[in-house]
């Protein structure tokens, strides 16, 4: 069986939570594993019409067979960390979720200087949570680590030895990133960028899984792509044109309002080539074509859907293997067979 990334090919906010949990619940992967930077970037998904949002516990909750894993490149808040439990106990997460021993842990302090801070909140947007000021903290090697959190110790756990035994006995694994690509530290649009490097490389080195043993990556990319906080954004479109499509959307972790732009395909297929994507997979179809809300079947799109899709997969020269067309699990095409 093999091992799967998924990784934002944005700006973050793709929808890459909604594939996470499908892939999680379709195909029954025994570890679910988190990488990315920490608590600054936040998944929500919705099942039952209710709408979970989760910012340090893997989006495949859901899965209550799989182990849940936090790697030991993730930044730990304990603070959220305990609400997480709180929220999710209907999902046992308590009894299935490890913390890798190493994670560097994101303190009171950290917080208080990436919200207070001219520079990182007033010019870069930050979101407050601390991330920044706690990386850069592990750089200078003294930030503690989970090990050192007496509250954590009944969830610490090597994941890298985890993972790689799993994959040894031959079980699937499912790995999430954070964020995106326009905002990974070496190749976003820095400044305006997140604290580290967030492509499928780095993100499987947070879970410590060695390059060889990445079998498939999918990049995922939202019809509109949006945007939380300052930076450039080539294809942004006036709020009032984003007002009269309908695509008004707020940062799960902020709350602030995102900034929307026209699809990038000169971005989207720089993305899919660094993050060496195996697949791509297509979220919120429904916003570019209305007519495509809770299809099911490709066959069965609307032209004008099919013809972006067909678009995309020609421009980025990447097959799209999965595509969301509306906001339940359930409304989702997989075309994983048949590319």
């Amino acid at each position: 069986m093999p091992s799967v990334i998924v990784v934002g090919g944005q700006w973050g906010d793709e929808g890459k939570g909604s594939i996470v949990a499908y892939l999680s619940l379709h195909d029954e992967p025994e570890i679910i594993a988190r990488g990315g930077v920490g608590t600054n970037a936040g998944h929500s998904v919705v099942i039952n019409g209710k709408k979970y949002a989760v910012r340090q516990i893997p989006t495949g909750f859901m899965q209550t067979k799989a182990r849940l894993l936090i790697g030991a490149g993730v930044l730990v808040d304990p603070e959220v960390f305990f609400h997480e439990l709180e929220q999710l106990k209907d999902f046992n997460v308590k009894d299935r979720v490890g913390i890798d021993y190493r994670c560097a842990i994101i303190e009171e302090k950290h917080k208080q200087l990436d919200r207070t801070n001219g520079y990182l909140h007033g010019k870069i947007g930050t979101t407050g949570s601390g991330c920044g000021p706690a990386n850069a903290d592990r750089v200078m090697r003294k930030a503690k680590q989970a090990k050192d959190v007496k509250e954590l110790e009944p969830y610490l756990t090597d994941v890298a030895q985890e993972i790689n035994d799993a994959l040894d006995e031959g079980s699937l694994v499912l790995v999430e990133g954070t964020q995106g690509f326009g905002l990974s530290l070496y190749y976003g649009t820095y400044p305006y960028v997140t604290s580290k490097d967030v492509t499928a490389s780095s993100v499987a080195a947070d879970v410590g899984i060695g390059p060889t043993r990445v079998d498939e990556v999918i990049v995922v990319f939202k019809s509109f792509p949006t945007r939380v906080g300052a930076g450039p954004f080539p294809t942004e479109m006036p709020m009032e044109e984003a007002d009269r499509l309908g695509l008004v959307e707020y940062g799960t972790v902020t709350g602030r309002r995102r900034r929307v732009g026209w699809f990038d395909f000169e971005m989207a297929r720089y993305s899919a080539r660094i993050n060496g994507a195996t697949m791509l997979a297509v979220t919120m179809l429904d916003k570019y074509d209305k007519e495509a809300f809770g299809v099911t079947d490709y066959d069965k799109l609307p032209r004008k859907a099919k013809e972006f899709i067909e678009e995309i997969e020609e421009r980025v020269g990447v097959p799209v293997g999965l595509i969301k067309t509306g906001p339940e699990l359930e409304h989702i095409i997989d075309r994983r067979d048949t590319i």
